[in-house]
């Protein structure tokens, strides 16, 4: 009897050490958890990135980095101590800015199905900013298999650091803007195809929309070599948005959220690397056409190109304002080419 009890006791401490290894963000309003939550130290390395259930490990928190900036939706949620941050439960008012009605220009079915949008991009080298993108685009549908026929960007501005170089044998300082692409949003209208044992989907409903979290990994147990680099732990995170309890379609579909891992390093170097590419879409329009004739700029890395100041509006996802915060005069835009 004494065996059993203190048995049972040994596995309740176990569970509860176990669980309090992670914080859980909540909404102070309606409980619910609050993913896609970015932790920012104080030199700006994102600490950690909450999942569908508004969970971050603990251990990514150092006592030493005395304020975390909380990012949500783009804006800065909060600023926490280490005290008030290390917690089981941290609630928070995520009421930050309104949620913009998406304008559908037509109602008629057609052969396209066009979702404008804004869109950002990042990518951080051992949690700090590599490099930066961000701007205006439309996605071109096919209206019967609701896949990706186009993309086209209409506007955007370009950053990267001053300080990253290209030294063959140290991937630390590489700058990594090829990675800085649009997400391809390949199965948006058909997240069903994700349903295989590759992925693991989970589902969460909130106050304002439907949320879904899609995850996949590989190189998991073995490191990939390739021309004298290694490659290991490769595994991306989407979270898709549509509208409270709809049927999931593409007139459904308000946020696109794509978060990629991998570890790289050349084999003369002692440790691997922790690269991150993050990409996000916002839709603004949905209308319906049969020809695909919408104008556009051509990307390139090394320019900015937009004719207007978009991201001014109250409803952009200014992230870059975030980082230069942080990075000041390093983080250098690229001159537009207008």
């Amino acid at each position: 009897m004494n065996f059993k009890i203190t048995s049972s006791f040994l596995l309740l401490f176990v569970s509860s050490f176990f669980f309090s290894q992670n914080i859980t963000f909540v909404s102070e309003t309606t409980g619910h958890p609050i993913p896609k939550v970015s932790v920012f130290d104080k030199d700006g390395k994102i600490l950690g990135f909450s999942d569908i259930n508004g969970k971050i490990e603990k251990s990514v928190l150092k006592p030493e980095s005395e304020k975390f900036q909380l990012i949500y939706d783009n804006l800065l949620l909060a600023v926490l101590s280490y005290e008030e941050i290390a917690k089981d439960v941290v609630k928070l008012d995520n009421r930050t800015r309104e949620i913009e009605a998406i304008v559908i220009k037509k109602n008629k079915p057609a052969k396209y199905l066009f979702i404008k949008g804004n869109f950002n991009a990042y990518v951080t080298v051992n949690n700090l900013l590599n490099c930066y993108v961000d701007g205006i685009a439309t996605y071109v549908f096919d209206n019967k298999t609701r896949k990706v026929k186009n993309i086209h960007i209409q506007q955007y501005r370009i950053y990267r650091l001053e300080s990253a170089t290209n030294e063959k044998k140290e991937t630390e300082s590489w700058d990594y803007n090829s990675f800085l692409e649009l997400p391809k949003m390949k199965n948006v209208g058909n997240y069903e195809d994700y349903q295989s044992k590759r992925f693991k989907i989970k589902e969460l409903k909130t106050t304002f929309k439907d949320e879904i979290e899609i995850t996949g990994e590989a190189l998991q147990e073995k490191e990939l070599a390739l021309l004298g680099y290694r490659f290991y732990d490769s595994r991306s995170i989407l979270n898709l948005s549509f509208e409270k309890d709809s049927e999931k379609m593409l007139r459904d579909f308000t946020e696109y959220n794509e978060i990629y891992f991998l570890k790289l390093k050349h084999k003369s170097e002692a440790d691997f690397n922790n690269i991150i590419v993050y990409k996000n879409f916002y839709p603004t329009e949905l209308d319906y056409g049969d020809k695909d004739n919408i104008l556009d700029v051509k990307y390139n890395r090394n320019q900015s190109n937009y004719s207007n100041q978009y991201w001014q509006e109250k409803s952009f996802p200014n992230m870059q304002s975030i980082f230069s915060s942080f990075f000041k005069d390093d983080l250098k835009e690229k001159q537009n080419s207008k």
